[in-house]
């Protein structure tokens, strides 16, 4: 299965791809940035697009997610430093991936939300029901999020769920994994050597670990009830509680500062308890002075005295240098002034230049270089220097009656304006059209990473499928060789199939006997007869609970009395058998390896209960008449079949030979019948003894058995083999 993390580097985005890979899925990442980073855990493919990127759908198709998790409220790539111009970018980026998830239409879609969504105080624990109210720029981005969401799973008919996060909290590696409470006022009471803390601001905290197996298991899940959950540990903890725990915790002196601030937010876990059954495991009580202890510890990570201030030399140097390069346009314009002035002086009177106004040269020519400023100046520089030329020979009085002055003056602004504004314009056409072509050059960048990640993804497929040890058809092969046995040999020989198919040596069959009890059948190892040769399978807890909503059971907290995987096989709803799988190593506990164990027990479903049902019949309508001992054809069968089973390490049985000439056969056979287990067998051969057939014991429990016999006055030995 694929799965699509959508969200910047960080501490939550990587434990999900540890999870979901330890899960069996291959993982994909959009990072939603065009640079690359190295801070991210290893992934099947990465993609660095931003999300404004018009790729997003060539990527969901390129993918074709089962599965696509947006970290949204904890995505790094928004740091909200500037909330208004982050909730604009944030809103626009997020209704891009949803467009972009909507056109392509692939698997679930998981929106991570927060309880910022909630700003204003309640008094119990607040539900998936209530209305939304947020006071800030960021849980006004997030509620709108949410909306969207919403809105396209109605009216779309799209599988999108949201997920708020109750107050995040985990143990950080460096200041940037800092996003909880517990973890700032920490750093903060280091740095300062105070806190500021109330008693009435009071809310719920969940560990970054149970948050992933939440997702997980929303993602996992076939089909859910509801569209939001809340994902909370509804443990209350106050403000002026964890300060308090910072203080006892921490070496250093700090002092608590008292605020009578009243807050409280809580959100209610129930709807995802009471769907998904799960618990909380990491509580805060636990947690938090473990964190606490690692940031005192390694607080050169996390503490920052702040940054000197700049001298105030420095200071002034920078601004005259922004300054200088502000004015260099200006100061080339007066330098070019200089020579025009005196070109334009030197024409007055010239038989040959008087005609030329350099002027308007100096104007245009500032004009077509500068722009449309350097035209206005240069020309409020050319009228000064026209009027102070035509004052050596005028009065100024007569110099601003003189109408061609003005038809001079309007002249050259209109000229210089022209020309400045068509100056500009080609200037931000030929901006535009750069960055149209480097748009366009980044599409086809795109376009060749898309492809190549294509081609890379195809390549590894072809050789996986090459290279494939457990390949559909393979295992059909395998599976369908089960018919060539008979029915009394088909459960051995399922052992052993399983063995090759799991690449496992210790596997298990057990037949379910009554409501109570299930019984050993078949195992190939010692290691898989451990439970014993019956157990009480409705008393196994998880197991049984996954077992009966037809569930591969997992066991993820490795406890040493189950095993590490079972899975039920049912007739018509009923559990007729259960087969145990334990040597498996760590890494191969994943999900891949559980769908695999169920397409195994589908396709040898039918052979086992078709063995199943014979060996009902064989100890309800093979018997002797009006006795409980098997006939010489059916017994012998039977026997054989463990005795090869048995010659190949598959069970454990001891054949006893009973000696009847106190008793009659029949009578015998009476006695016998309430001595032995559901599971043995008793049964005439042709050499017409008499015998019995102890499954899933050894010569020394036999021992055992045979001093039963003998306390009722029946004599009986162990025969190795069929004897006549």
């Amino acid at each position: 299965m694929n799965v699509l993390l959508i969200g910047g580097s960080g501490h939550l985005m990587n434990q999900l791809i540890i999870k979901y890979k330890k899960e069996g899925y291959r993982v994909y990442l959009l990072t939603g940035s065009h640079y690359k980073k190295s801070d991210y855990a290893k992934v099947f493919e990465c993609y660095q697009f931003s999300y404004d990127s018009d790729d997003l759908y060539e990527i969901f198709e390129s993918v074709n997610p089962d599965v696509t998790v947006c970290l949204g409220a904890f995505d790094t790539n928004f740091r909200w430093s500037d909330p208004e111009r982050e909730l604009v970018k944030y809103v626009s980026s997020f209704m891009n991936i949803l467009i972009g998830y909507a056109t392509a239409k692939r698997g679930r879609f998981i929106y991570l939300s927060s309880h910022e969504v909630f700003g204003m105080s309640g008094e119990g624990l607040i539900d998936e029901r209530q209305r939304v109210m947020a006071i800030d720029h960021k849980g006004s981005a997030l509620a709108e999020a949410e909306k969207f969401c919403l809105d396209y799973r109605k009216k779309w008919d799209l599988d999108i769920i949201v997920l708020r996060v109750d107050h995040l909290y985990l143990m950080p590696e460096t200041r940037e994994d800092i996003v909880d409470c517990c973890s700032e006022m920490c750093v903060r009471a280091l740095e300062k050597g105070n806190m500021i803390a109330s008693r009435e601001k009071k809310f719920s905290m969940i560990y970054e670990s149970d948050v992933v197996q939440y997702i997980y298991l929303v993602s996992a899940r076939k089909k859910v009830k509801h569209d939001i959950y809340h994902l909370s540990s509804e443990e209350v903890i106050s403000e002026y509680y964890m300060a308090s725990m910072i203080q006892k915790n921490c070496k250093d002196a700090i002092n608590i500062v008292e605020d009578y601030t009243k807050h409280k937010c809580i959100l209610s876990n129930e709807r995802l308890s009471e769907e998904f059954g799960t618990a909380v495991y990491h509580h805060c009580n636990e947690m938090i002075p473990k964190i606490i202890k690692h940031i005192c510890r390694h607080r050169e990570r996390f503490v920052s005295y702040g940054e000197q201030p700049l001298s105030w030399w420095k200071v002034l140097f920078y601004k005259l240098r922004w300054f200088l390069r502000r004015m260099i346009p200006f100061i080339e314009n007066l330098i070019c002034f200089v020579p025009f002035f005196m070109l334009n002086n030197r024409s007055v009177g010239s038989e040959y230049f008087a005609k030329i106004d350099f002027y308007l040269f100096y104007v245009l020519l500032f004009a077509i270089i500068h722009g449309q400023q350097q035209a206005i100046f240069s020309a409020v520089l050319a009228v000064s220097g026209y009027l102070f030329r035509q004052m050596y020979t005028r009065s100024g009085f007569e110099v601003a009656l003189d109408y061609t002055t003005y038809v001079w003056m309007a002249q050259l602004f209109i000229l210089g304006l022209a020309v400045g504004y068509m100056r500009d314009q080609i200037r931000s056409i030929k901006k535009e059209s750069r960055e149209i072509e480097s748009h366009l050059e980044r599409q086809l960048t795109d376009i060749k990473d898309i492809n190549s990640s294509n081609v890379r993804v195809k390549d590894v497929l072809e050789t996986q499928v090459i290279a494939q040890r457990d390949s559909i058809g393979k295992i059909y092969n395998i599976t369908s060789a089960l018919d060539q046995y008979t029915p009394s040999e088909v459960m051995f020989y399922a052992v052993e199939m399983m063995c090759k198919l799991l690449h496992s040596p210790d596997v298990a069959i057990y037949m379910v006997a009554n409501p109570t009890f299930a019984r050993l059948f078949s195992a190939s190892s010692e290691t898989a007869r451990q439970m014993g040769n019956s157990i009480k399978y409705r008393e196994t807890g998880e197991m049984f609970d996954d077992m009966k909503e037809h569930r591969v059971y997992i066991n993820r907290s490795l406890e040493p009395e189950y095993p590490l995987m079972a899975n039920a096989i049912y007739e018509q709803e009923e559990m007729r058998m259960i087969i145990m799988v334990w040597g498996i190593p760590w890494e191969r506990m994943t999900l891949s390896q559980a769908n695999l164990l169920v397409v195994i027990s589908y396709l040898i479903q039918n052979a086992l209960l078709r063995a199943n049902r014979y060996l009902e019949a064989l100890e309800e309508e093979r018997y002797l008449p009006n006795t409980s001992i098997l006939e010489p054809e059916a017994f012998e069968s039977l026997v054989q079949a463990y005795d090869k089973a048995k010659k190949k390490n598959l069970t454990v049985s001891t054949l006893l030979e009973i000696q009847t000439r106190q008793y009659g056969m029949e009578q015998a056979g009476e006695i016998l019948k309430d001595k032995l287990r559901q599971a043995d067998y008793l049964g005439m051969m042709r050499n017409g003894n008499l015998y019995v057939l102890l499954t899933n014991t050894n010569a020394s429990e036999a021992e055992i058995v045979r001093g039963r016999f003998a306390q009722i006055g029946i004599e009986s030995k162990i025969v190795d083999r069929l004897e006549g």
